[in-house]
């Protein structure tokens, strides 16, 4: 039977994101009638996947990414990039961001992304990172009665889909992606504004808090914030250890012959 089901996911494989979702509603049908008796086992259980897009645990902006955007895009637009990437705010959250809502050691302000129903009241702590550059933000002109942290080149809160749509160009132009991936795909995949996000998360994880800790913070699961603690933050740990201890060792040459 869980070959009909990867079958039946293939024969819509023109449109990934919907074959997947398809899987996931048989896949609760099923669960609900194993659980009343109806059938054995849930055949749907498993099946992987086919939007790698969806898949984006791992991915960050890297500090060359960022050298490499900075270099294209306008400052305004950097703004953007430099404060998702030390609060970890998404998009609607990061342009709606008013002053008023930050504090002396943290953001406060009600979520603009609704979940279950109800507005989530997202609490940023501001690393050292963040107050410096809020400190550097208060400084763009704005034009009078904006309260809002970015503003575009007018000095006007910013329209969500201009910000994107200059923010995509600078990255296409930049050429910001990332090749493969954790299922080991070759093709090269664009890096999204999302995925900043993942960068504020090993900044968090540099500070000493735990994965529970960083996974309220940043609304995921603690699996996620240990992928990235492991892929980004301990490996790279591990490696610059190493080479420091490479580099304090003294090598003994061998001695050339007078002759």
């Amino acid at each position: 039977m869980a070959v009909k089901v990867v079958n039946w996911r293939d024969s819509r494989a023109a449109t990934p994101r919907s074959a997947d979702i398809g899987i996931t509603v048989l896949k609760a049908l099923l669960d609900f009638a194993r659980l009343r008796g109806h059938v054995d086992r849930n055949v749907a259980e498993g099946i992987p996947r086919l939007y790698r897009g969806g898949n984006r645990e791992e991915v960050i902006w890297t500090d060359e990414d960022f050298e490499r955007f900075a270099a294209v895009a306008p400052q305004r637009i950097v703004d953007g990039l430099r404060l998702c990437s030390v609060t970890g705010l998404r998009r609607a959250d990061l342009l709606g961001l008013k002053w008023a809502e930050v504090g002396e050691g943290a953001i406060i302000r009600v979520a603009a992304k609704m979940s279950k129903g109800k507005r989530r009241r997202a609490v940023v702590p501001l690393i050292t990172d963040a107050k410096a550059l809020l400190d550097e933000l208060r400084g763009r002109y704005r034009a009078e009665g904006v309260d809002h942290v970015l503003v575009d080149s007018l000095g006007r809160a910013w329209n969500p889909l201009s910000f994107s749509a200059q923010f995509n160009a600078a990255r296409d132009k930049a050429g910001i992606c990332e090749v493969g991936g954790r299922e080991q795909e070759t093709e090269t995949r664009k890096k999204h504004l999302h995925d900043v996000r993942g960068t504020f998360c090993t900044h968090l994880c540099r500070t000493g808090l735990t994965n529970e800790e960083i996974a309220r913070i940043m609304a995921w699961a603690p699996d996620r914030v240990e992928n990235i603690r492991r892929v980004y933050v301990d490996d790279a740990a591990i490696v610059v250890a190493l080479a420091e201890r490479i580099g304090a060792s003294t090598v003994k040459q061998p001695v050339k012959s007078a002759g």
